[in-house]
């Protein structure tokens, strides 16, 4: 792989992830992510383009609004390295093919999407039920499956219904043990999309590795002693996003459970 190339794809990744942070905020408010133009959040004065460049910006503004001096969320230039990393990482992994602008959409759609979860506690649908859309549709593509066309559509199809339903009935079964929701609405559809784009085989290795990260994650809030009670709530999206991005990597297969 050309070093170029890389460069390029990291310098796209910036760009993408700064509109990305545009759809987090603007998504769970219902506005428009074409327009109007940037704004800040707080004074509501327009931001020069010179004052809107990936990471750079933010760090000569020194997280300040250039009007109102308001701080500006370190969210902002995390998303866009986060964006450009991975954008680079699966140029590298899969090279200029046809499959690579499905993997990066999908790659974009989480990242908001995971955002929006850890913000609001919502993943919105059209994320979760557009990437089983999106899933099915671009089946014909994807390495994690085999055959022909209309095998590859099977499978995805199956492996959607897997994890959908698969999610509904772990939901189902919290919920009678716990007496409490266990399980939002949009984890199992986000789960129904995993399996749509990995198959029955992604399904497990997801739920394994969303698994490993909530435990570790709840491992970090004990150290950092942040109270924890019957009451805490913690967005599980994020969690199956990692899953999901370890299988668009590494494609999982039956060949790892048999």
């Amino acid at each position: 792989m050309p070093a170029f190339i890389l460069i390029f794809a990291f310098i796209f990744g910036l760009i993408v992830g700064s509109f990305l942070n545009v759809c987090i905020y603007r998504i769970p408010l219902k506005l428009s992510i074409i327009w109007p133009g940037s704004a800040c959040t707080k004074c509501g004065s327009k931001i020069k383009w010179y004052d809107n460049i990936p990471v750079l910006s933010w760090l000569l503004l020194g997280a300040k609004c250039r009007g109102c001096k308001v701080k500006i969320s370190i969210q902002y230039p995390l998303v866009e390295l986060l964006t450009a990393v991975i954008t680079s990482l699966f140029v590298y992994k899969l090279g200029l093919s046809w499959w690579t602008p499905c993997v990066l959409t999908v790659v974009y759609c989480l990242i908001i999407s995971s955002v929006i979860d850890m913000q609001h506690m919502i993943i919105p649908d059209r994320f979760s039920l557009g990437l089983i859309v999106f899933g099915l549709a671009v089946s014909f593509l994807n390495p994690a499956f085999f055959g022909e066309p209309f095998d590859k559509f099977l499978s995805s199809l199956w492996g959607g219904c897997a994890g959908f339903f698969g999610m509904w009935a772990v939901a189902l079964i919290g919920l009678l043990i716990f007496k409490r929701e266990a399980m939002g609405g949009g984890d199992i559809k986000l789960m129904g999309a995993i399996g749509a784009l990995s198959g029955w085989a992604g399904v497990i290795n997801t739920l394994i590795i969303s698994s490993f990260t909530g435990i570790l994650y709840f491992g970090i809030l004990i150290l950092l002693r942040k109270p924890l009670d019957n009451g805490t709530t913690i967005p599980y999206g994020p969690f199956l996003a990692v899953g999901l991005l370890v299988n668009l990597y590494y494609p999982a297969t039956s060949q790892w459970f048999f």
